[in-house]
């Protein structure tokens, strides 16, 4: 039952993460905005397919759990930029979508939004914390 738990979760958690992701370069039209910015539309498919295999070589390396052994310092910065990234990609489709407006309007919390917010926050850095002290190393 456990397991049955674990793997519901990856998926939901995958299919959100995924739909995001695509929401995001589709509202905000990146590849084709890149391609203007570049003076490269005929290469157009070309990013689409960079973004594609990107997405999904970075999956399975990720599934297979690759052991790179770098410094300690090079380490650090692979994840400072991989969480910067993270963050502004998530941060940018929610100012796009004005999705926590739109979330406190129809829970009813609207005056309370500030609190909201740093709810979301705090509990993004708790559920950092948590997962680098308790499956890192482990």
């Amino acid at each position: 039952m456990k397991h049955l738990f674990v793997l519901f979760i990856g998926l939901a958690g995958g299919f959100s993460v995924g739909a995001g992701y695509v929401a995001f370069l589709t509202v905000l039209g990146i590849i084709p905005r890149l391609t203007q910015l570049s003076k490269t539309m005929k290469m157009i498919q070309a990013y689409e397919w960079a973004v594609i295999l990107g997405a999904v070589i970075g999956t399975v390396a990720i599934l297979q759990e690759p052991h790179l052994h770098f410094p300690s310092f090079i380490l650090i910065g692979f994840g400072l930029a991989g969480g910067i990234f993270v963050g502004m990609m998530a941060a940018a489709l929610t100012e796009v979508l004005n999705v926590w407006p739109i979330l406190a309007k129809r829970i009813g919390v609207e005056e309370k939004i500030v609190i909201l917010m740093m709810a979301l926050a705090l509990g993004k850095v708790i559920g950092s914390l948590f997962q680098w002290i308790y499956f890192v190393d482990h």
